[in-house]
């Protein structure tokens, strides 16, 4: 009986609504939807076309003529970087994770409440700065006579050489992505249920687990979006590499970069690995949406 009144009641919904009311919510999308289709769709369908055509260079006329571009990817001098990028953004969101968990749960949980919005505005500050200049203030406490060999100096330990290494790259990009990853999760933290760690605590969990048991599956969608945000942005990082890393950290940002602005200028090349890397990027998406929202089995 309430299915028939429930259908009942759609079809005269269906029946008032005035004439033309669907194009409203096109009304609604189309200036964002123009605006990705001029920035974001039709930009990469010419880059694709791009990545057809082997050895194109400015003023050429494009001719697609295969996948010869896609195929010298997989040569290992180009492989080892794509996967040195992936290494690095994995680990700068494996260390965002762990550092910004912390932080993120002790504003969120511990800290008062009319402190939090300082706290929060405190650690992000160094977002209003450029990232040029973040990069350029780690290469002074990185150089070897830099602020952090100084310091080891004083206390008589051994000085490290970190500049132009991996590590260095390391640490500028998780600088650069930390509070990105404190803010997400700090919006997870904060809606979690403590009347459930109360329980677990009163059926003999302890804390350790407690935290994998209830919290981790509360704040499981902010630990993905987080996690993939970071991921995504480091994977495409470009100045912390460039600054930090020196040659021996080459990435598929900077190789891509050189395809276009250096001396190689071989576009057909740069927009194959340009769309190798929205490949990734997409995917990295793909499963953020089909796991971001659900909560693991416990």
């Amino acid at each position: 009986m309430i299915d028939i009144e429930t259908s009942d009641i759609y079809e005269k919904e269906e029946l008032h609504r005035p004439p033309g009311s669907w194009l409203q919510p096109l009304v609604l999308l189309a200036p964002s939807g123009i605006w990705l289709l001029l920035l974001l769709v039709l930009p990469s369908l010419i880059i694709f076309e791009l990545s057809l055509v082997a050895d194109i260079r400015p003023g050429d006329v494009v001719n697609p003529d295969g996948f010869k571009n896609y195929i010298r990817i997989f040569d290992p001098l180009y492989l080892q970087v794509i996967v040195r990028s992936l290494f690095l953004a994995f680990g700068t969101t494996i260390i965002c994770l762990i550092l910004g968990f912390p932080v993120a749960y002790w504003i969120a949980v511990v800290a008062p409440k009319r402190w939090r919005n300082l706290l929060l505005l405190g650690f992000v500050l160094p977002l209003w700065t450029s990232s040029l200049l973040r990069s350029y203030a780690w290469i002074t406490i990185l150089r070897p006579s830099g602020l952090l060999n100084s310091l080891l100096s004083y206390f008589g330990l051994p000085t490290l050489e970190l500049l132009n290494t991996s590590p260095a790259v390391l640490i500028g990009m998780s600088y650069s992505l930390l509070p990105y990853m404190v803010l997400i999760l700090y919006a997870s933290l904060e809606k979690l249920d403590q009347r459930l760690l109360e329980a677990a605590a009163d059926l003999g969990a302890n804390p350790v687990e407690a935290f994998f048991q209830v919290t981790v599956p509360q704040i499981f969608p902010g630990i993905a979006a987080g996690s993939m945000l970071v991921f995504i942005t480091g994977l495409g990082d470009f100045i912390d590499p460039e600054l930090l890393g020196g040659a021996s950290s080459m990435t598929a940002a900077r190789l891509v970069y050189n395809q276009f602005l250096g001396a190689t200028q071989n576009w057909g090349f740069g927009s194959a690995l340009s769309m190798t890397l929205i490949l990734i990027v997409s995917v990295a998406i793909a499963f953020l949406i089909k796991f971001g929202e659900a909560i693991p089995k416990r």
